[in-house]
């Protein structure tokens, strides 16, 4: 299947959901200036990719139930291509992407009053484009204008969202390959950064943090990796107990563990991989105890990531884990807070653990669809959140499906605080892979970095 064929395929299934008299508007992202004659490097809208495979900036695409797609585009330019590129322009872009036509970005505004006359519904995704909404309205009034004359102005405005989210939460195989060869590259680049620390060390250098997130860097765009999905965590020492802590220059000791959390995006796709390893390639007693506690939760995850599942199954069955693991070792006091289904009743793990196992991965590295089962959004339960007091809603976790991509990352995150042992002040640990979920179980595309504490160590003496 060509990439051609892919996108009108995709484009042909979201029209057949937009009901008699549905239309749509996707448009791209926009660009965004970093500081006086520079822009952040431009990065699509993730919607408007899915359904087009259209890189460049200042574009939109509308479709109708009946299958009609427009393209409005920038025009061609050659006075403006010497400086920014290269444009596809409207004239090439109906074969080039498989849309019936295609309009200067500029005259959007006069076409659209008159593709929405005698629509009944318009969609577009809601709270994500700035000023779109006022668009929509100025173009339906455009419309009412023309109701003397028997123009129909739609009556229903709906969020694309819900169309398109649960279209893009099922990968194909398309995806699917694209997204093992991005957790390839960044394998390597956990590889690269590990081995270069223990090596800086042994060599008596100094090292920094952005010494590894430098190799990070090299190895995602040696292997043609557009970007980083996210900005890399690379954390040493106390800096690792910062769940959102970013690359910068702090020093990192012999004796410390390092927690890299980094992926690239290849081709519109993210990787997500997070490891954390000695950064001498030696753990201490402690170090490796809470490691293998970790790693423990996370093959208990794993084990319960498959088609037929719920979602909340791999944080529920890594909770478990960790729950009796943190008695174990001694950051519980079973006196103070009981055994382990006291701790996950009571939620004491909190304290060590306090974000949730997985979320969805694709386009975007948080990728979008609903944490929710559709069947079952009615069903609601309330309870009180032992810690906060809060009274939360619950309604049943989505069921897992073949094709569903999603990080395993438990983690411990140990600061110093009375009663926690000295040892394992200032430890943070997390351990994160990126599975797709098959039939009888789950696909980690991301091992190619490996996980088990005695391999980490051989890999670094290497």
């Amino acid at each position: 299947m060509t990439s051609n064929t892919l996108y009108t395929q995709r484009r042909a299934r979201l029209a057949a959901q937009l009901g008699a008299g549905g239309i749509a508007i996707i448009p791209t992202a926009p660009e965004r200036q970093r500081n006086r004659d520079s822009d952040y490097l431009y990065r699509h809208d993730s919607y408007f990719y899915y359904l087009t495979g259209f890189t460049e900036p200042q574009a939109s695409l509308v479709i109708t139930a009946d299958g009609e797609c427009t393209l409005f585009c920038q025009p061609k330019d050659l006075e403006r291509e010497i400086w920014d590129g290269i444009r596809l322009g409207p004239d090439a872009a109906p074969a080039a992407l498989g849309v019936n036509r295609a309009l200067p970005i500029g005259e959007m505004a006069a076409h659209m009053p008159k593709l929405l006359e005698n629509r009944s519904t318009v969609w577009y995704p809601f709270a994500i484009h700035a000023g779109l909404e006022s668009l929509v309205n100025g173009w339906l009034q455009s419309v009412r204008a023309r109701v003397r004359y028997g123009a129909l102005c739609p009556e229903q405005q709906r969020d694309l969202c819900s169309l398109l989210d649960e279209m893009r939460l099922v990968k194909d195989a398309h995806e699917q390959d694209i997204m093992r060869r991005a957790s390839a590259i960044s394998a390597r680049a956990h590889i690269r950064a590990m081995q270069r620390s223990a090596a800086m060390l042994r060599a008596g250098q100094e090292v920094r943090e952005y010494h590894l997130d430098a190799e990070l860097l090299h190895e995602f765009r040696q292997h043609g990796s557009q970007y980083p999905a996210y900005g890399s965590i690379v954390a040493g020492g106390a800096n690792a107990c910062v769940l959102h802590y970013r690359a910068d220059t702090a020093l990192i000791q012999n004796g410390d563990m390092v927690l890299i959390d980094a992926g690239c995006e290849l081709d519109g796709y993210a990787s997500d991989i997070t490891r954390t390893f000695p950064a001498n390639g030696t753990f201490t007693g402690p170090q490796r105890a809470l490691y293998e506690l970790v790693l423990a939760s996370q093959d208990a995850a794993v084990a319960a990531t498959k088609a037929g599942a719920r979602f909340v199954d791999p944080h529920e069955a890594t909770v478990a884990v960790l729950a009796q693991g943190l008695l174990d070792v001694g950051l519980l006091d079973t006196n103070k807070v009981g055994n382990a289904q006291d701790v996950i009743a009571n939620r004491s793990y909190f304290q060590f653990y306090m974000h949730r196992t997985g979320h969805w991965l694709g386009m975007d590295v948080h990728d979008c669809g609903s944490y929710v089962e559709p069947s079952q959004v009615g069903q609601v339960s309330e309870r009180k959140d032992p810690l906060s007091g809060e009274l939360i809603k619950d309604r049943p976790s989505r069921i897992l499906q073949p094709g569903m991509v999603l990080t395993i990352e438990p983690g411990l995150y140990v600061r110093p605080a009375p009663g926690v042992p000295e040892q394992f002040h200032n430890i943070g640990i997390r351990i994160e892979d990126d599975a797709i979920v098959t039939a009888t179980g789950c696909e980690l595309i991301t091992r190619g970095v490996p996980v088990k504490a005695d391999e980490i160590e051989a890999l670094m003496r290497g």
